[in-house]
């Protein structure tokens, strides 16, 4: 992890959100304990369950448990999918305790296909509103869009915070791994979607696996209005999220093409974002670490 030069008051505080303690530290800014909350949202692309013979030692069955012992330590206020397939969710649905998920299936809007799912800790959050559309020129309806490989979605949701009342939109999606032009276009869609889904210029999040490191043009549309959570959080690193199950190369010279997994926000105060790729029981988790981001909203001081 790479620690970024700071002030130590806030380095302490970003330090303490790491170590993933909990939810609420005390505010060492002041000279009074003040309880101040801290959220975190995870994407992760879980890898689809539907090649065993291929993954071998690496496929879903010896992957799972490690999955929810990842959330129960991290403890995520919601978290995005991506390539969940259904039994992945059926799993997931029945050993998540205290979530619950949106999303439906890339390939009949029901259950078929891949789901990039938003799980979400119906404990803390309540649910306002939510819907998935398809990245294409019809958005509405089930469609392959431009040069794309295959079905791509984005679900999203409209959250309140019980506690504290904070809203938030949450958007989370899978950009095509082949089409140039459909990465592209998804971008823009995207965009215009979040601009439409938020007339009242609430907090937003957009997660995902984007097939594409940050320095593409394709995220031009984006970077006008969202900051990239890894680039702006006081603590943070530059770790791969793609890792292949241990057959790419991480060194200085091809490290960044493996960094394809991002959190875009608007609204929040950033405080730590994270590559996860500690050891939750089994070598790999998934051929994807997944990621964190830890923020407040900017009403707490």
């Amino acid at each position: 992890m790479k620690f970024y030069n700071i002030l130590s008051p806030l380095l302490i505080v970003a330090a303490l959100v790491s170590s993933c303690k909990s939810d609420e530290d005390p505010n060492y800014e002041t000279n009074e304990v003040k309880k101040i909350t801290y959220y975190k949202i995870i994407s992760y692309n879980v890898r689809f369950s539907s090649v065993p013979e291929t993954d071998g030692a690496n496929r879903w069955e010896l992957r799972r448990d490690a999955s929810i012992k990842m959330v129960a330590e991290q403890k995520p206020l919601a978290m995005g999918l991506q390539e969940a397939c259904p039994d992945q969710i059926d799993f997931l649905d029945q050993n998540l305790t205290g979530y619950k998920h949106i999303g439906v299936g890339r390939d009949d809007g029901n259950r078929a296909g891949e789901m990039m799912a938003i799980y979400y800790d119906t404990t803390r959050l309540t649910l306002l509103n939510s819907g998935t559309f398809w990245l294409s020129d019809t958005p509405d309806k089930v469609s392959i869009g431009w040069d794309a490989a295959c079905n791509r979605t984005c679900t999203w949701g409209h959250f309140k915070v019980n506690d504290t009342g904070f809203e938030f939109l949450y958007f989370n999606t899978h950009l095509d791994h082949v089409g140039s032009q459909a990465r592209r276009n998804s971008i823009k869609l995207i965009v215009a979607k979040m601009a439409e889904l938020n007339p009242n210029n609430v907090p937003v999040f957009l997660s995902g696996d984007f097939n594409s490191t940050t320095d593409d043009t394709i995220f031009e549309p984006l970077k006008a209005s969202l900051k990239d959570a890894r680039e702006v959080s006081a603590i943070s690193d530059k770790n791969i999220t793609y890792n292949g199950f241990g057959t790419v190369t991480d060194s200085p010279n091809t490290r960044k093409e493996w960094v394809i997994d991002h959190i875009f926000f608007s609204g929040v105060n950033p405080m730590a974002f994270r590559v996860l790729n500690g050891n939750y029981g089994v070598p790999f988790i998934s051929d994807h670490y997944p990621i964190a981001f830890t923020f407040r909203a900017q009403t707490e001081k």
